[in-house]
């Protein structure tokens, strides 16, 4: 929910009518985040992991399948720009070498194009198959700033709503829990009584890939700086 509500919130705006936009590890198909966006004629192309079926994940976690597959995270199947934009959620933390990957990203993004990046920083370990990093806004930078992206924002957001006064980090509370009288009673008992429940935290970064006159203007005045 904080991811979806955090993408909503933030994000979807940079993804604009006639855009070319790839997602990485989409939860379905249609994703979660392609149903939020409102802009029209958008191209939006998936792309996940081909994992052996014996480990458990197929495609997209709902079982649908993607429009191109990877065999390997390092290499995607496309040509140098190809997208406006680029989405991933939920996926950088189960990339091994991530520093690799987001250079590969930035490889598919034409100059001037947008990479919307959502990442858990407080869920607890969840292997898919591997489970390897939680990246903080600082981290994020540094990601970026390694693949020769600008980035416009990076931070932490926790925007579910509360269900107690007292919260701390952890999973999505009732997480994967059907919602039953029982349980919207013993929330409410709860809140009353000022018991902590979890709300999830995740890292949202908006990059830009520099566009080449950008490049330029950035040489020539390091030139006449010298």
């Amino acid at each position: 929910l904080n991811s979806r509500l955090v993408f909503e919130r933030h994000a979807v705006g940079f993804i604009e009518s006639g855009k070319r936009v790839l997602e990485i590890g989409p939860d379905a198909k249609p994703s979660t985040y392609q149903s939020l966006v409102t802009a029209s004629d958008v191209e939006w192309t998936t792309v996940d992991l081909v994992y052996d079926p014996n480990r458990g994940r197929r495609f997209a976690s709902d079982g649908s399948g993607v429009d191109y597959a990877m065999t390997d995270p390092y290499s995607l199947p496309f040509p140098d720009e190809s997208f406006d934009v680029v989405v991933s959620g939920q996926v950088l933390e189960h990339v091994p070498r991530v520093w690799a990957w987001f250079v590969e990203i930035a490889r598919v993004c034409r100059p001037g194009g947008y990479i919307l990046t959502v990442n858990p920083v407080s869920w607890p370990y969840h292997e898919a198959p591997v489970d390897c990093w939680r990246v903080f806004p600082e981290g994020m930078r540094a990601l970026c700033t390694e693949a020769g992206l600008q980035v416009l924002t990076s931070q932490v957001y926790a925007l579910e709503p509360r269900i107690s006064r007292r919260t701390y980090p952890g999973e999505s509370h009732r997480w994967n829990v059907a919602t039953t009288r029982r349980t919207q009673l013993k929330d409410r008992i709860r809140c009353a009584l000022g018991w902590p429940t979890p709300t999830a935290l995740d890292t949202l970064t908006i990059a830009r890939k520099p566009a080449t006159v950008d490049a330029e203007e950035f040489a020539s005045s390091d030139s006449v700086g010298n």
